[in-house]
């Protein structure tokens, strides 16, 4: 058994980012164990542009983001594992894992980070009735395929979920020749981001219509067919609604899913609202030790958030392995109301926070005209008004240190929407 100070499971941007934090912050015996053939996770099919703005001032396709970020992990000499799958990760933070060259082996940490990110919801947990033909894809199934590996899934595409993959595979493959029908989304709102919107399917003349489902799928060998109809308001399909369209191929955007098997294996606490870990302030799960950061913790709409979350992870661990743990204090909860459906972190510990603290969130409706209002106890202390708000795109509030050290006898913070 070989033993690290720190490991870092996943090494897309989420690990990367987290292993050179961690890095220029003290730490030397680092290992990132990735399960793919390279470094770059998820990031090396997305091959349209839109990422870096924030982290680079400048407009990056996805594959030359993380090429930064590997490029910089080479140049600080920070090891890693390719190919090599984690099958378990124990609460005293031994991790399992195994490749072909070493097989079966153990390692220790002195702290782990989880980056493993996130995985798309399949037809099976989407109930979707009708035969089960070829040419039935994930959204993201479908992106590898056409970027990486130069196959087309199908010519005439039906998209069941306006989340953002869906969107940039209706533009990708109308791009390629292909002939997207229709993207059918079951909420009456788009998952996506509003500027994906505007560039996958309007300026594309592609169809988005909101508040329908797939209720049927037809063909025995290829998908022929398949039937979309408008749901009311309890989701449910409205009778007499229903439209056949003959296509060869479904791509299904229906959701993204934190990868947290690892996590419960290692007795970590799960948020049921997020599916991902429940953090504090650190982004330190309630497994000592343990921090999670990225998309294994909740799905983010940019990957610049990601990078700047995993920093903060990488720095987080590194102050508690260079200066042991320190007394926190007692923890502030974070709470939520009025349309914010959750925050992260939920907890925290004023005297081990940074100088500030950034609580992301997503509010569970469209809502217009409304203020973000942030609660210390009893006293607001922030509000700002937002034209409009959906759940495709994540909000943010910052807390400062110095304003919560003040407050001596605080039990809560409350996000709150209030009327703007």
């Amino acid at each position: 058994m070989t033993r690290h100070d720190l490991i870092i499971i996943g090494g897309g941007p989420a690990g990367l980012a987290a292993a050179i934090s961690a890095r220029e912050a003290g730490i030397e015996d680092i290992l990132i164990l990735e399960r793919d053939k390279e470094l770059g996770g998820i990031l090396n099919q997305c091959i349209h542009n839109g990422f870096g703005l924030h982290t680079f001032q400048e407009e990056l396709t996805g594959p030359e983001y993380a090429a930064r970020f590997i490029e910089k992990a080479q140049v600080l000499s920070i090891p890693y594992l390719l190919n090599t799958m984690v099958m378990n990760i124990s609460g005293d933070r031994t991790v399992t894992a195994m490749n072909r060259t070493d097989g079966f082996f153990t390692l220790e940490a002195g702290a782990i980070i989880l980056a493993m990110g996130c995985r798309e919801r399949p037809r099976g947990a989407l109930n979707i009735p009708g035969f089960r033909p070829a040419g039935i894809y994930s959204a993201g199934t479908a992106q590898r395929l056409v970027n990486m590996e130069g196959f087309m899934p199908g010519k005439e595409v039906v998209i069941l979920g306006s989340g953002d993959i869906g969107l940039i595979m209706a533009r990708r493959l109308t791009l390629e020749g292909a002939h997207v029908k229709v993207v059918a989304e079951l909420m009456p709102y788009s998952g996506g981001l509003k500027r994906n919107i505007v560039q996958c399917l309007e300026d594309f003349s592609i169809p988005l219509k909101l508040s329908h489902t797939v209720v049927d799928i037809e063909g025995k060998e290829r998908v022929k067919a398949v039937t979309i109809a408008r749901v009311g308001p309890d989701r449910k399909p409205v009778a007499g609604s229903e439209e056949r369209i003959p296509c060869d191929t479904l791509l299904l955007s229906c959701g993204l899913i934190p990868e947290n098997e690892l996590s419960r294996s290692a007795g970590v606490a799960i948020s049921p609202v997020t599916s991902g870990p429940v953090v504090n302030e650190s982004l330190e799960t309630s497994v000592p030790g343990i921090f999670a950061c990225g998309n294994v913790l909740h799905v983010h709409d940019l990957v610049d958030y990601v990078s700047e979350e995993a920093a903060q992870a990488g720095r987080a661990a590194a102050n508690l392995l260079l200066g042991g743990r320190k007394p926190a204090g007692r923890p502030v909860r974070v709470l939520t109301k009025n349309g914010v459906r959750y925050t992260v972190p939920s907890e925290i510990r004023p005297a081990s926070m940074e100088e500030t603290c950034t609580i992301r969130f997503r509010v569970g409706d469209v809502y217009r005209n409304k203020s973000i209002a942030l609660w210390l106890g009893g006293k607001k202390v922030y509000s700002k008004k937002r034209p409009i708000m959906a759940p495709g795109e994540m909000e943010q509030v910052i807390l400062k240190k110095e304003d919560l050290i003040k407050e001596t006898d605080l039990a809560e913070i409350t996000v709150s929407l209030e009327e703007g």
